[in-house]
């Protein structure tokens, strides 16, 4: 069977949590053409799906989380609609647009769980997740440069989550240089580092804590935060008076805020 006889993604859904899993393994979890038309899809979905409160992101096998776009189909296609066909190295559009949560306006909060190569594309998704686990085999790379193409979508987006002179000198390094899931931890791109046996089952965990809080409170935090990134410190502090008040309950039937206290509390 061809990879195009199948789907690209997998999606389970359970006690409020959807697992979508990036699944092309034999090509490192590359996407193409046919994945992004299922991710595009995929985030409508979830999106109007209310009983889906919280995603957790993954990828099928242990090599790569994602190696990003998938270069064997993209030079000689005639279909692709964002390949210039006089020179496919030349984007007519940004190649991973339907990819990432945030830029199909999902609001509600995903967790990725991040094993193997993570490289170039795959910072598409990685850059618009809201908490981002990793194995300690996990590595962070944008190959672009090495390849003779400015590294530019990828590393913007990573611009507003972790260190500057992190996402400057992974650019630059290209090939040359390996990002560790510690230095990535370090650099504030990821949450934490978890063991490779537990890294899913901690995804979900968090995911279905995140869940099982109101709905229009945590979307709504999701989308202050994202939002606000666009703005100055005024303007973003002005306008978070605005979601408070559009998005917070109170007096609205159905708030227990005796059944919303945590039963216990956890550190990290």
């Amino acid at each position: 069977m061809s990879t195009t006889d199948r789907p690209t993604v997998q999606v389970t859904r359970d006690q409020g949590v959807a697992t979508v899993t990036i699944d092309r393994p034999e090509v490192l979890n590359a996407f193409n053409e046919q994945m992004r038309r299922e991710f595009a899809a995929l985030w409508a979905d979830l999106r109007n799906d209310d009983e889906v409160r919280a995603v957790v992101l993954t990828a099928s096998g242990e090599r790569a989380f994602s190696t990003g776009l998938d270069v064997t189909e993209r030079i000689g296609s005639s279909e692709s609609p964002w390949v210039d066909q006089v020179d496919p190295w030349r984007e007519s559009e940004d190649p991973g647009r339907e990819l990432g949560p945030k830029s199909n306006e999902v609001w509600k909060p995903v967790v990725a769980a991040v094993r193997g190569m993570c490289a170039g594309g795959a910072f598409y998704w990685i850059g618009e997740c809201d908490i981002v686990l990793a194995s300690p085999d996990a590595t962070f790379f944008d190959p672009h440069v090495t390849y003779g193409m400015v590294a530019a979508l990828e590393p913007i987006s990573l611009s507003h989550r972790m260190h500057h002179s992190e996402v400057v000198r992974m650019a630059l390094m290209g090939l040359h240089e390996r990002m560790s899931a510690e230095t990535a931890h370090r650099a504030g791109l990821v949450s934490e580092v978890v063991p490779a046996d537990d890294l899913l089952a901690h995804a979900t965990r968090l995911a279905r804590l995140i869940a099982g809080q109101p709905p229009a409170a945590v979307q709504g935090t999701v989308k202050a935060l994202w939002r606000s990134r666009d703005l100055g410190r005024e303007q973003a502090m002005s306008t978070a008076l605005l979601y408070t008040q559009v998005g917070n309950p109170l007096g609205a039937a159905g708030l227990d805020r005796a059944a919303a206290k945590p039963a216990s509390w956890t550190l990290r």
